[in-house]
């Protein structure tokens, strides 16, 4: 029996079961895209170390720093420049040529120059700027680890922090599930007279305040997810969400060994440290200004009026030594010194930051080992209880 044109395509028994099977894939196939879309820690920090504008910034100003280097060091290296000068010039005969005639004349005059130049000695002046421009960039590039540091920090504290609100999330929504059961009880015992009407609005009342703390939950769920979107440096929403793994392996670490790995590993203390070598080879850098220093100078010069140009040069030594400039170098000195002394404090003052915050978190560390002991024992009780009943 043949088909008539006018018959739809759908009427084959195949394409029927091809459309059921399709139909019945739609559904899943967004649980399956959910379930793919989740990062885990390790993912979201990478997320933000690519993403963070924050860390390309201290990126550009630890290359700046670096390239500081260089310039300090170019001042040991020889001077070379050139220049060319094409003019004309009106006078008379004898200021033009040195010899004695009347009128005036014009003349074209040309000028080739290349000059050179090189510090020969300077007490070690320059190597100490450069030391100082080294030591500058090493604090810099602390500064970046420790905005590394920073990053990598908040992202855990926002991912867990999340993971949290999910759990008080549901948590809530079990407590109005339960307590609207209680409502549907005190309900019922008092329809048939077995429970007063206090009862039932005592339900209504903890179901409000269940509903309430949902509505909370729900939001801090919402504000968990734009912390974390904040800290990876996304400016779009989070088109992810996160693997549930709140169970971290434990460490016990004594307070002596946590301190002597925060002084040895705080970038900060790495910063102020180079800063401090940078103020002392700087310091050293101007106290130089009281001595002399010698430059090797030499120039070679072709001018004349016409070509081919007279060639004249020169070659010679230079010592310049500072006898008096108003106490600008005294000054100076004391400037850097007392600029030394400052990060020295500060730097006291970041050591005993950081002795503060390892020992408040060793103690909340084991404060909520010694919870999470105590929560278990909880726990075991109530699943005790709950056979019992």
């Amino acid at each position: 029996m043949s088909r008539s044109p006018a018959e739809p395509v759908y009427g084959c028994p195949l394409i029927r079961w091809l459309l059921a099977v399709a139909l019945l894939a739609l559904p899943a196939l967004p649980a399956l895209a959910q379930a793919e879309a989740r990062k885990t820690l390790e993912e979201c920090i990478e997320i933000a170390l690519r993403q963070q504008p924050t860390l390309r910034a201290a990126a550009a100003t630890v290359a700046a720093g670096r390239e500081r280097v260089w310039e300090a060091a170019a001042a040991y290296l020889p001077q070379v420049s050139a220049n060319y000068l094409a003019s004309r010039r009106h006078g008379s005969p004898s200021s033009l040529s040195n010899i004695n005639a009347g009128g005036g004349e014009t003349r074209p005059l040309y000028a080739t120059a290349v000059a050179l130049s090189q510090v020969l000695f300077d007490f070690g002046q320059n190597l100490e700027l450069i030391h100082a421009a080294q030591a500058s960039a090493e604090a810099l590039a602390a500064d970046a680890d420790t905005l590394h540091d920073t990053v990598v920090f908040n992202v855990q504290q926002a991912y867990f922090a999340l993971l949290a609100a999910y759990r008080l999330r549901d948590v809530a929504e079990e407590t109005v599930v339960q307590n609207e059961k209680h409502v549907d009880l005190a309900q019922g015992r008092h329809d048939v007279g077995l429970a007063p009407r206090f009862d039932v609005t005592n339900a209504q009342v903890q179901l409000a305040t269940a509903e309430l703390n949902r509505v909370t939950a729900r939001n801090n769920v919402s504000l968990g997810r734009e912390t974390l979107r904040n800290a990876l440096g996304l400016l779009g929403p989070l088109d992810f969400d996160i693997v549930d793994s709140l169970e971290q392996p434990r460490s016990e670490v004594s307070d002596a060994e946590a301190l002597g790995l925060a002084y040895a590993n705080r970038p900060e203390l790495k910063s102020l440290a180079a800063l401090e070598r940078a103020d002392i080879e700087r310091i050293k850098a101007i106290e130089k200004d009281y001595l002399p220093k010698l430059t090797l100078n030499s120039n070679v010069t072709w001018s004349g009026s016409r070509y081919p140009l007279q060639e004249t040069w020169n070659f010679g030594g230079l010592v310049n030594l500072s006898i008096f400039n108003g106490g600008l170098t005294t000054a100076q000195v004391g400037e850097a010194k007392a600029n030394l002394e400052n990060l020295r404090a500060t730097e006291d003052a970041t050591r005993q930051n950081v002795t503060l915050e390892v020992r408040q978190a060793l103690l909340n560390l084991r404060q909520a080992a010694e919870s999470i002991v105590v929560a278990d024992k909880g726990l075991q009780q109530a699943r005790e209880n709950l056979t019992l009943a």
